[in-house]
């Protein structure tokens, strides 16, 4: 998995609970998509493994790159 710095130094030491595996899926196999306004993207995807809680993964504007991962409260509300 390709990494930007932010990610490696910042966001995975402060994240444990945030498995590199359900990262990958997201990107991967997500249920939602958005390109963000500075051309990074957004995914979203349920893990069953983690209470069903949504993981957001924000990607540079390569879609390989993860910048970000984090469990998005907010998704219900943006779904609707």
């Amino acid at each position: 998995m390709k990494t930007t710095g932010y990610m490696q130094n910042a966001v995975l030491p402060g994240r444990p609970e945030v498995r590199s595996e359900w990262i990958e899926i997201t990107r991967k196999q997500p249920e939602q998509t958005e390109v963000q306004a500075d051309g990074r993207i957004r995914y979203w995807r349920r893990i069953p493994e983690f209470g069903n809680r949504a993981l957001r993964v924000v990607t540079l504007e390569d879609g390989e790159t993860v910048h970000n991962a984090f469990f998005d409260r907010s998704y219900a509300r943006r779904r609707r």
